[in-house]
């Protein structure tokens, strides 16, 4: 039986090498002033092995900041270091997207930059605390609520942050609608109680990621837009499971007609069976490339795409310590262990340091 993993795919015209995507990992790399910089670049192009690279959760706005040290590709200066990051897979032959990540009410106003301030769908604070830049943890603020006009100026705002995307050279961009995140903020009715056209029903409580997805397929092509969605994950407490079906199958319903490069359904929190059963009929709606991603390892992501479960497998935290995790996978080489205490630190240690697997 021929191993699906390693076959090349043809993602919306882009060549990939083969089926193993690198997820998005935050790793608070961008030191000075959210702006991108050398050692990113050879983190990813250590691991340009990877069908596609999606690069980390990056802002599309000053308001979006709101972890320590998360880049930003709201200005040209950003995306022209990003440029490092790109060039350097792209030499190694890789593909690479980058996870567009506004944190809206997740983030703290300390951690901000000048001028930026924390937003949300409506004045609701998200439950728990946030490292802030002074290194001490912080209950996470009630965040400022935009109004109808705002909300269309920060949907432009991703708009304008694709096109430095391009410019920057990424092949893509994915929009982070999961976990929790801006979009997923004005989906869920636990955190969007408003009364304009972005909020009540599903069909209000979806514009606002929906608009974003449809204007920037008209700015830089369907073909580099993609979109991460989380069900049933953790950022869903306290919504009843008949909503959570319904909002997701419409949401799909709809981003199905846009011939997008793929969607990517991500799993975190609890694995419940109610979860996976969403995936699978969502696998019968969605008739573009299907991505799936959580806690997969080599056996069972093969089996995913033996039986037609999605078309690409997203790695995450193999990804970290090992760079050459699609040789380990093709070789049976044994996996590195990761070092967790280290993921989100200043320089090379825990980032940049993991060697590549030696053979006697």
């Amino acid at each position: 039986m021929t191993q699906k993993l390693f076959e090349k795919y043809n993602l919306s015209g882009l060549e990939l090498k083969n089926r193993m995507a690198m997820a998005p990992l935050t790793r608070c790399r961008a030191i000075n002033g959210n702006i991108p910089n050398e050692i990113m670049a050879k983190y990813y192009e250590q691991r340009a092995g990877a069908g596609l690279i999606i690069a980390e959760g990056t802002s599309p706005s000053p308001n979006g900041l709101g972890y320590t040290n998360i880049p930003g590709i709201f200005n040209k200066q950003q995306a022209e270091k990003w440029k490092l990051t790109t060039n350097a897979v792209h030499k190694k032959g890789g593909k690479i997207f980058l996870q567009m990540m506004h944190t809206g009410r997740v983030g703290h106003n300390d951690n901000l930059p000048e001028g930026g301030k924390v937003i949300g769908a409506s004045a609701i604070a998200q439950n728990g605390e946030i490292k802030t830049y002074s290194g001490e943890r912080k209950a996470y603020p009630i965040p400022y609520v935009l109004s109808t006009e705002e909300v269309k100026d920060c949907i432009n705002e991703y708009i304008e942050s694709a096109k430095l995307c391009v410019e920057a050279g990424f092949d893509g961009v994915e929009i982070h609608s999961a976990h929790g995140y801006l979009p997923n903020q004005f989906i869920n009715a636990t955190s969007n109680q408003r009364t304009d056209e972005y909020g009540g029903n599903i069909e209000n409580r979806c514009k606002f990621v929906l608009e974003i997805a449809q204007k920037m397929c008209k700015a830089i092509g369907n073909e580099k837009v993609s979109i991460r969605i989380s069900p049933f994950s953790y950022a869903d407490g306290g919504i009843e499971e008949q909503e959570i079906i319904d909002t997701y199958l419409y949401l799909v319903k709809e981003l199905d007609k846009l011939d997008l490069a793929y969607l990517h359904l991500s799993h975190m929190g609890e694995p419940q069976e109610v979860k996976f059963q969403l995936w699978k009929k969502i696998r019968t709606i969605y008739k573009g490339t299907l991505m799936l991603c959580g806690d997969f390892n080599k056996e069972t992501a093969e089996k995913a795409l033996q039986e037609n479960q999605c078309d690409l497998v997203a790695f995450g935290r193999d990804f970290i310590a090992n760079p050459d995790l699609v040789e380990r996978f093709k070789n049976n080489w044994q996996l590195a262990e990761r070092n967790r205490t280290e993921w989100y630190g200043n320089g090379a240690s825990g980032y940049t340091d993991y060697p590549f697997y030696k053979t006697k």
